[in-house]
């Protein structure tokens, strides 16, 4: 049986890509340049790693759960910004020089992905298709994160963190659309099983309730789409009925 929701495939996204090696890159960092008695190496090795593996937890959650899938992104997307202010710190505490945006070597840093990347159709996220191992993508940045001197280290690692960042930003955003427009797992799922109800109660092919594609009604108001509901309170408590899936802003109702 096909899944209600697909899941997983967060290692051909850049995002995970790009978390993965500011943590490889990250944990190289303290290893060279601060004292691993330091609390601060702990806060930033477990900060590169919440955002590499919210990003792995998230993308399996959201067969099941939208609000989980957002909640991890989001501590992903936390994660990520606590390790941005560390390396700024650094640099500022040793009065090391931080790279402007539009500097050379910024601009360079930011320029690698158009080496490889090729389909940025997705509006969520952008896939990197030329099946790049992680050793490979990390020899593309190799100049930076493997120097020598810890203010270009640290400054190469900033621009990747702004760059995971965004990314995250614009997967967030595109799942609270999808969310608002779709609804969550339960509700989907509400909406399959009585489809499938109906489908075993009418079986004749000719009737359109019958067909396996059938889509929720739309909202008699607003026009948007609607979704299964079950009256909590009234006279009708535990009855189900459609609403629209714009509540509160239009609360447009239709019977079953």
């Amino acid at each position: 049986m096909k899944k209600l929701r697909p899941s997983g495939g967060y290692r051909d996204t850049a995002s995970f890509q790009t978390a993965t090696l500011i943590y490889d890159a990250t944990v190289w960092f303290c290893e060279k340049f601060l004292d691993p008695r330091s609390r601060t190496v702990d806060q930033m090795v477990q900060a590169a790693r919440s955002g590499r593996q919210n990003i792995a937890e998230g993308s399996r959650a959201s067969a099941t759960s939208s609000q989980t899938e957002l909640r991890l992104l989001n501590v992903a997307r936390a994660s990520l910004e606590e390790l941005l202010l560390d390396y700024e710190d650094f640099l500022r505490h040793r009065r090391l020089q931080a790279w402007t945006p539009d500097c050379p070597e910024a601009r360079a840093v930011r320029a690698v992905p158009r080496t490889f990347q090729k389909d940025q159709s997705d509006p969520s996220d952008q896939s990197d298709p030329s099946d790049l191992t992680d050793e490979q993508r990390a020899a593309l940045y190799s100049r930076w994160l493997e120097h020598a001197d810890p203010a270009i280290r640290a400054n190469a690692l900033i621009c990747l963190i702004h760059q995971a960042n965004f990314l995250l930003d614009r997967q967030i955003a595109a799942l609270e659309k999808a969310f608002v427009e779709e609804g969550g797992y339960s509700e989907q799922l509400a909406t399959a099983r009585l489809a499938h109800r109906k489908k075993k109660e009418q079986p004749d092919p000719s009737d359109p309730t019958n067909q396996p594609d059938q889509k929720p009604p739309t909202c008699p108001q607003c026009g948007g789409l609607m979704a299964l509901r079950t009256a909590k309170s009234g006279k009708n408590a535990g009855s189900q009925f459609w609403g629209c899936t714009k509540y509160p802003d239009c609360k447009g109702t239709q019977p079953i």
